[in-house]
């Protein structure tokens, strides 16, 4: 049994002085509390994993001192070798990138964004609590990868890397010798796509989100309702703060489920409800052990024994196992729902179906761009398509409607009306609701008078010179809505600037450019008022979820303004500077989306757990008004919540880790449901079985949400640091516990984590923690909020984005061509390539694209003609056009964005904003390259062993 990982000689194996980790702030965020002690400077707790052998690279001559790099070394390239000894002069570069650009690079001027030094103390103070901890340092280590032989380069098939000799090694390292995360998710496809993936294996690993597999559950909720960072925990929490491995679960509970597997199963016991565990609350599950013949169960979470009550009980077979197992999908299966009894609704009464309200902001701005016609136009066909139970006929939903400037106009569309009926709301202070009846009714019986309405607000409004608008008093409006029909619902506002009006909620420009990189820098992300938060906890607990359609033109104070979206578990969909003949595809495609989207009200979560670990820390559209109950006013398909769990005891081999998510929430039909999900793990004592078990993927969704949360309390160069701090000691446990001894030059990544560096280097360069001039505080701000709800899936695209070469099209297929990696060196000038990362979709055009393609998708003869404005490629009835269209459309269908489409040309100045995706490649403006993080890493590493 191997437990080698990769491993590269890089040029710098000395352990260069003075780049320690700061240990005040040890893989704490926000907590100062925590900030005394660093956690996981602890002893090994009993035998951590037994050292195999692994295949090792002959070793070279001893690699180069800082007093080598004589004209071979980073000088000959006019780069100072660099030692990390204090903060970098503008302009200097760590070790060069090997890749030489394909075409003249732009060299604007680089920050360094990674860690700067920590003084020589705390430096000394680290080493002396590692010497506590027995890392040994050693003296003879390869540069290895667990199991196999690596067949070509770039490959890491799980074998050892077979580099080219260690001479060139030690000028740099080749970036087609590292880690591929395109290998990674080709190797998974290849092994795991298009099989049937069976739930009934406690604690295995899935195959990743970029695979496509068909999902049996046979006991374990499917991978795409939950998702862990780890699939084995470890048993005590000295070994988990040894590691320093997240333990946490990515919980989607509505996950669209494709056609070909089973939806869930709905269980009713009528009056009875689910049967639950006296003690724990546990809802009957594959993990209750029935016992004296069927008369009695003990729970799998907290093992008391429940008797059964009398219209449950089952014999037992010769196994002891009902007989009726197979029959009750909450025996047999790992996710399934319960019809909920009235003790399960608010005032014991059976709920009343939701109800949308329609907001349009109608000041001077959106009637001149004809924003509010496109609005009122796309209604009448969406209000067609309002999600019905599928058994029902027509949707339950009610719908009203309101427009607003600096005063709210509410509408009467009463089905007997000849003409709709408008009331104005001058008194934004004391929002009340001026009509009951009349106001949300069924789209059906009132379609004609909601469509007479639909035709006459652009015209009312059209000579309209308002430009000042409210906020916080229109989600109130529709929030008193809601509460006086006494029903769940949501709003959808479409909005476009800062709320100057007299009225609570009421914003300045606060758009302050000093404060970046400053430790105030934190305050842009924080919302400008108390009044969102608020607001916010009140639409909860009145089930009124805000879904916000922004359309700025200049700064509107997303961090404020999102507040109420996010916290409600709505969505915010941002169009900067609308344009309507560019720009209201992707707004009306949202639109669609979102009107038709799987969701669910006035939903509570909670997560129970086996003894010995419990819950601790959430993430996502959600509110918490105490430590266990996850209230959401709404929750849709596409949103998850991550959720990190620690120990409190000892956990046991045999028994594992178990978890249950119980949603409570009200359906679109007005039924009072509980969805059940439950996932089984394993445990061990062997910290080897823990990186064994590891997800990328989700630990990447993890690290981005714990430190997007952060941004609000802590400045972003600790959060930084926090970052690399983890990602070192994660690996240098793993190097010190799992793999076989060898030359402390090497680097070593366990299998399952050989493309961390790169997703976390992808990380620390996002904007949000990173701050880049020509991206504007409201975008981070947007960034920030979308990350926090998102699934594995989307974050795994969002931070690597996915590179196509379309050039290479095979026209017969349908499958996609094989992605690239996100780097300039991989891009040619005969090229045409397509970039997609779930927000933005670019086609990047080579300045000697073949002209056959060119006319085949653009229709126009040649590069010179092509219109870079167009967000829509033309229909040419050819194969290229039609397969590309095809392609484009396969990438969009998974996502919860619709993504606009930016042409690019090779050599043009909007190359720039393409260039920033292109993650392993050196930031224009600050951030490591891929190669340069994995020295960076490398060298925290070996600080660390010794």
């Amino acid at each position: 049994m191997s437990q080698q990982g990769y491993v590269a000689t890089p040029a710098y194996s000395q352990s260069q002085p003075g780049i320690g980790l700061s240990s005040p702030h040890y893989g704490h965020y926000g907590d100062p509390s925590h900030a005394g002690s660093a956690p996981g400077m602890m002893k090994p707790a009993g035998p951590l994993g037994a050292a195999a052998p692994g295949g090792m690279l002959p070793q070279g001559p001893s690699p180069p001192g800082p007093h080598q790099f004589g004209q071979s070394g980073a000088h000959a390239q006019g780069h100072p070798p660099q030692r990390f000894t204090g903060p970098p002069p503008v302009n200097s570069a760590a070790p060069v990138n090997s890749a030489a650009p394909s075409y003249a690079p732009y060299s604007p001027s680089a920050q360094s964004s990674y860690p700067s030094p920590a003084s020589t103390s705390s430096v000394t103070q680290l080493g002396n609590q590692f010497n506590a901890m027995h890392i040994n340092s050693y003296a003879n280590y390869g540069l290895q990868m667990a199991g196999g032989q690596l067949a070509y380069p770039g490959g890491f098939p799980g074998g050892p890397a077979q580099m080219a000799g260690p001479p060139q090694l030690q000028k740099k390292l080749d970036p087609d010798s590292i880690p591929s995360p395109i290998q990674v998710i080709e190797n998974d496809r290849a092994t795991r796509g298009g099989q049937i993936y069976a739930t009934n294996t406690r604690g295995q690993v899935p195959p990743l989100v970029t695979t496509d597999c068909v999902i049996q559950d046979q006991g374990n909720a499917s991978p795409r309702y939950i998702r862990c960072t780890t699939y084995c925990f470890p048993c005590t929490s000295d070994m988990a703060k040894q590691a320093q491995i997240p333990l946490a679960a990515i919980i989607k509970p509505f996950a669209t489920i494709p056609s070909n597997e089973t939806p869930l199963y709905l269980v009713n016991h009528g009056e009875n409800g689910p049967v639950r565990c006296n003690r724990c609350k546990a809802y009957m599950c594959p993990f209750m052990q029935f016992i004296e013949g069927g008369r009695r169960y003990q729970c799998g979470f907290c093992n008391c024994v429940n008797d059964v009550p009398p219209f449950y009980f089952q014999h037992l077979d010769h196994i002891g196992r009902r007989l009726d197992h197979y029959e009750k999908p909450e025996l047999s299966l790992g996710s399934y729902e319960y019809v909920a009894t009235l003790d399960y609704c608010r005032k014991n009464k059976p709920p009343n179906p939701p109800a949308f309200i329609f907001m349009i902001d109608v000041s001077y701005s959106n009637i001149k761009n004809g924003l509010v016609k496109l609005i009122c136009e796309e209604l009448k066909t969406v209000l067609e398509k309002l999600p019905k139970e599928e058994q029902e006929e027509t949707s339950a939903i009610r719908v009203g409607f309101i427009t607003y400037n600096k005063v709210l106009h509410f509408f009467n569309v009463k089905s007997n009306l000849a003409q709709p009926q408008m009331m104005v709301v001058t008194d934004v202070g004391e929002v009340f609701v001026p009509l009951l009846d009349g106001f949300l009714v069924n789209y059906q019986e009132s379609q004609s008078v909601i469509h007479n309405l639909l035709d006459q607000i652009p015209e009312m409004f059209a000579d309209s010179n308002e430009n000042e608008t409210v906020f916080a008093p229109v989600i109130q409006a529709g929030m008193e809505a809601l509460k006086a029909a006494d029903c769940a619902g949501k709003l959808f506002i479409f909005h476009s600037s800062l709320p100057t009006a007299e009225a609570p909620g009421k914003l300045r420009n606060r758009d302050d450019k000093k404060l970046i990189n400053t430790d105030k820098e934190k305050i842009l992300f924080q919302p400008q008022t108390n009044v969102y938060d608020s607001l916010a906890k009140d639409c909860v607990a009145h089930g009124c979820c805000v879904t916000l359609f922004l359309f700025p033109s200049q700064y509107v104070d997303v961090a404020s303004l999102g507040l109420v979206p996010q916290l409600t578990g709505g969505t915010l969909y941002k169009y900067n500077n609308f344009q309507m003949h560019m720009d209201s595809q992707q707004f009306l495609n949202d639109l669609r989306n979102d009107i038709e989207k799987k969701i669910g009200f006035d939903a509570i979560m909670r997560v129970r757990t086996s003894t010995g670990f419990r819950a601790t820390d959430f993430f996502g559209g959600i509110f918490m008004n105490n430590t266990t109950d996850v209230e959401m006013a709404a929750i849709d398909c596409d949103k998850a919540v991550t959720v990190e769990f620690k120990h409190d005891d000892k956990l046991g081999e045999d028994s594992g880790a178990l978890i249950q998510c119980a949603v409570l929430y009200t359906t679109i039909g007005g039924q009072r449901r509980l969805r059940i999900h439950n996932l089984s793990l394993n445990c061990s004592s062997q910290l080897a079985d823990l990186y064994k078990s590891c997800e990328t993927d989700a630990l990447i969704n993890f690290f981005a949400k714990s430190a997007f949360k952060a941004v609000l309390h802590q400045p972003l160069k600790v959060i930084r640091e926090i970052l690399v701090n983890q990602t070192a000691h994660m690996l240098a446990c793993y190097r010190k516990n799992c793999a076989s001894p060898s030359a402390a030059s090497q680097l070593i990544l366990p299998d399952s984590m050989k493309v961390l560096p790169v997703y976390m280097n992808c990380l620390l360069k996002n904007c949000v923690l990173l701050s880049r001039p020509e991206i504007s505080t409201d975008e981070r701000a947007y960034q920030r909020q979308l990350v926090m709800t998102m699934g594995v899936a989307d974050s795994q695209l969002f931070f690597y984005p996915q590179l196509l070469p379309i050039h290479t099209l095979d026209v017969k297929s349908t499958t996609l061509p094989a992605a690239i990696r996100c780097s300039e060196s991989r891009l040619s000038e005969e090229g045409i390539f397509l970039l997609a990362n779930g927000l933005n979709m670019f086609l990047w055009l080579g300045v000697s694209s073949p002209p056959e393609l060119v006319q085949g998708i653009f229709n126009v003869p040649s590069f010179a003609h092509v219109n870079t404005d167009m967000t829509l490629l033309p229909e040419v009835g050819n194969p290229y056009s039609q397969t590309l269209r095809m392609i484009m459309s396969i990438i969009q269908q998974k996502r919860p964005y619709s993504m606009k489409l930016t042409i690019v040309k090779q050599r043009e100045q909007p190359e720039m904003v393409f260039r920033q995706f292109l993650v392993e490649d050196k930031g224009l403006y600050g951030g490591s390259s891929y190669v340069d993080f994995l020295c960076c890493v490398h060298k925290e590493i070996c600080q660390l062993l010794n």
